[in-house]
């Protein structure tokens, strides 16, 4: 149950979409498999004339996975340049575009693609991070060096984390938390781990170019439990939550 000074800008995505892009990702390799076995049959009963090697075939190994993993999880860096880098080598391979252009112009398109899919997340994901009524404590930050702040029996209800080319540990384990709390953790070109205690539910928004963030906690909290939210942006970093 969720305490009433929440304040959100909006939700986060529920599990039933991604279930449903998952779904349909599994569709698509399925039909792309199905297929594949079909035109083959097909040539040993001379049935039809099918090739899998026509000029440029191998460019469909970087195009379908990064066109399923675009539906699957979205417009992603590596997916969407995937893509984009698979279709013109595609093109180049076909002599609908001349390979001397591509490669002028392919760390270009490379860096514009990049600030495009950055616009776009501040667009339509910066609405997802959860921003509580919490004063927070004091900042855990790391800049060329490394910082672990352990809470024992302190009440925590939130703090910022900045890793920048440096590490961050954050254990609450054994910190007492009497109501939803919220952490914002920012990894550039470093590091931040997160340790939460058994029993608390956890919810991540995520913002990432070049890194991620893993969530472990996998344990099915009560239905009382308090909830961190954690909204994480990370470049070129990672941010870990166990």
């Amino acid at each position: 149950m969720e305490t009433e000074n929440v304040k959100r800008d909006s939700c986060f995505v529920g599990k039933g979409g991604y279930a449903m892009r998952n779904k349909v990702s599994n569709v698509l390799w399925g039909v792309f498999w199905i297929a594949l076995g079909v035109g083959i049959a097909g040539n040993a009963f001379r049935i039809w004339d099918f090739t899998l090697f026509f000029r440029g075939w191998w460019t469909m190994f970087i195009i379908i996975p990064c066109l399923i993993s675009i539906i699957k999880n979205g417009f992603g860096n590596g997916s969407t340049i995937g893509l984009v880098i698979g279709i013109l080598l595609l093109l180049t391979q076909r002599e609908v575009i001349d390979g001397s252009v591509i490669r002028k112009l392919l760390v270009p398109i490379i860096l514009v693609l990049i600030g495009i899919n950055i616009m776009l997340k501040g667009i339509f994901t910066a609405n997802q991070k959860v921003h509580l009524n919490v004063e927070f404590g004091p900042g855990q930050n790391a800049i060329f060096g490394g910082k672990t702040q352990h809470y024992t029996g302190e009440v925590f209800r939130g703090t910022e984390a900045n890793a920048i080319f440096g590490s961050v540990r954050l254990d609450l384990r054994d910190a007492q938390i009497p109501e939803d709390a919220v952490i914002d953790a920012s990894a550039i070109f470093g590091g931040i781990d997160i340790f939460v205690p058994q029993g608390i539910r956890v919810k991540v928004s995520s913002t990432s170019l070049f890194g991620g963030t893993s969530n472990h906690v996998k344990m099915k909290a009560p239905d009382d439990a308090r909830t961190i939210y954690i909204n994480t942006t990370c470049m070129f970093g990672g941010v870990d939550i166990r």
